[in-house]
């Protein structure tokens, strides 16, 4: 993978497409700039895609499902057999994220990055039987790394062909908090105690063994905190570069697309750190229960609107951020504008004050 080649492949975002779409926005009949952080996502939006009449009419979320070898170390508390499960009853359309994404027309597919065992009927981008334990060395082979975010870049291309405007990021495997939180002390610098949680609800002794885990796989391991595919290979997981890849190629082929909650997050971390421009196609939607969530997303720039204590995964706090985005968009395309409703239009006083 040439990260320089990536990186010529990402345009500057169109500024005619944000301003149209900031003065279409000042234009409504209401507050200045009443809808907050959301009209600024509605105008990040047109500027990543070059159009200010907006559209997200056709949306999917896709669940990135891998194994994550580290679960032999006891920091879950379920099995691995789950992922597979889980990946079958979202195919099923069983899963809490298939239930949300369907009650505004998302569609949800479960995509197969390494899990233990093949499930019939999710999308085949399998690269392993899981990842190692990184706990006795790397998680996964530099070229395994590499493939997983050429995965997620080509899966861009592939929805954006089939017509899709907006993806939401979303996983499903036993053991990734683990990873993720690995990633996150790695890359920010943090001990590994104040970024590591519960996951699906450890007990303390659990959490112990979790934090064990993740200090032992750093030490053996000693990733490069400057080096954000070392850092991946060594003790990230599949799902987690195959995310990292759907970031870039949000950015690549303009297709914005929604970060759930820390797992994807440090994903997003990853891309941007490996392709800085990247975050332009990054929609954040909610703080994690998880402990490092927050910092993550500060590091990235990024303010999630959505502070509800969600932990379920999936991508389920993804999809909560694009029905409010459908709300936002209900505004922004019908209502009647100043001039329409007879009314003096506002002033933004807060720009004269600036100058």
């Amino acid at each position: 993978m040439d990260l320089k080649e990536l990186q010529k492949k990402i345009s500057p975002v169109c500024l005619e497409a944000s301003e149209a779409s900031r003065h279409k926005w000042d234009s409504i009949a209401k507050p200045l700039k009443g809808l907050g952080y959301l009209e600024e996502m509605v105008t990040k939006i047109g500027g990543l895609t070059g159009d200010a009449d907006v559209s997200l009419d056709k949306r999917c979320v896709l669940v990135m499902c891998a194994d994550n070898g580290v679960v032999e170390e006891g920091v879950t508390q379920t099995d691995a057999s789950v992922t597979a499960l889980m990946a079958g009853n979202i195919r099923d359309h069983m899963s809490s994220v298939c239930l949300m994404a369907g009650h505004i027309n998302v569609d949800a597919f479960a995509v197969d990055m390494g899990m233990n065992v093949r499930v019939e009927g999710v999308i085949d981008k399998h690269l392993g039987n899981g990842t190692n334990n990184m706990t006795n060395g790397p998680a996964m082979s530099p070229e395994q790394a590499s493939k997983a975010i050429e995965t997620g870049i080509e899966l861009v291309r592939e929805f954006k062909d089939k017509g899709y405007k907006i993806i939401a990021t979303g996983e499903m495997g036993i053991g990734n908090t683990t990873s993720s939180s690995a990633m996150t002390a790695c890359l920010l610098g943090l001990p590994v105690d104040l970024v590591t949680g519960r996951g699906a609800g450890l007990s303390d002794s659990g959490l112990k063994k979790k934090i064990d885990a993740i200090e032992r796989a750093i030490r053996i391991n000693k990733p490069d905190p400057s080096d954000p595919m070392d850092v991946l290979a060594k003790v990230g997981g599949f799902d987690i570069g195959a995310m990292a890849g759907l970031y870039i190629g949000g950015a690549i082929y303009r297709v914005p697309v929604v970060i759930d909650g820390l797992i994807s997050s440090v994903a997003a971390l990853t891309a941007k750190r490996l392709c800085p421009g990247c975050e332009a196609a990054m929609i954040p939607s909610h703080t994690s229960k998880e402990p490092a969530a927050e910092a993550v997303l500060k590091e990235l720039g990024l303010y999630a609107p959505i502070n509800a204590g969600l932990k379920l995964g999936e991508g389920t706090g993804a999809i909560c951020m694009i029905s409010l985005l459908d709300m936002a968009l209900s505004v922004y395309k019908d209502s009647i504008s100043f001039n329409n409703a007879g009314v003096e239009q506002y002033e933004d006083f807060s720009l004269k004050e600036e100058k």
